[in-house]
């Protein structure tokens, strides 16, 4: 130590002091306004990054909810759809059976309709039938007793003696 005292040079020192001071100086005015803007700048940026961020999760988490609420809804309305669906096809098989039951009903009506339009037509052909039959019968059979007329003779002899005069 007695030695740095020895060889201390006081013009040295304060030269070396100046250099220092204008080294201070110029790296502050160049070198450190630069590179504490620079952090600055950074330092804003990050933030910014860290706020865009938390607004995007926050966005996310609203989209997140809306996402559910849509789905939910959706399912709603789906469960919706289908029960009127369900319901209207229930209805148009219950309909169709009617209506079905109805003509059904209406085909057997008819159908009784016909049935005893043609009974009556038949048994009218019938009893014309018979009738003509009836009316050739007894013509024959007429014929073949007033063919002879000792036969007829005997018929109005039989016929006055059965009928009673008044």
């Amino acid at each position: 130590m007695d030695q740095i005292l020895n060889d201390f040079s006081p013009g040295l020192f304060i030269m070396q002091a100046i250099i220092l001071l204008i080294l201070i100086v110029l790296l502050g005015k160049f070198a450190w306004k630069p590179i504490l803007g620079s952090l600055q700048t950074r330092e804003d940026d990050i933030r910014n990054a860290i706020e865009s961020a938390e607004k995007a999760k926050l966005e996310m988490q609203n989209l997140h909810a809306d996402n559910e609420r849509l789905l939910n809804q959706a399912r709603a309305e789906r469960d919706t759809m289908l029960k009127e669906a369900r319901e209207m096809k229930d209805k148009l098989i219950l309909d169709a059976k009617d209506e079905a039951q109805s003509q059904a009903n209406t085909m057997i009506e008819a159908a009784k309709h016909a049935i005893e339009s043609e009974k009556k037509s038949a048994m009218v052909e019938i009893k014309n039938h018979v009738a003509e039959l009836s009316l050739e019968i007894a013509e024959k059979v007429v014929r073949g007793e007033l063919a002879n007329r000792d036969k007829q003779l005997a018929l109005v002899d039989s016929l006055l003696g059965k009928s009673t005069l008044n």
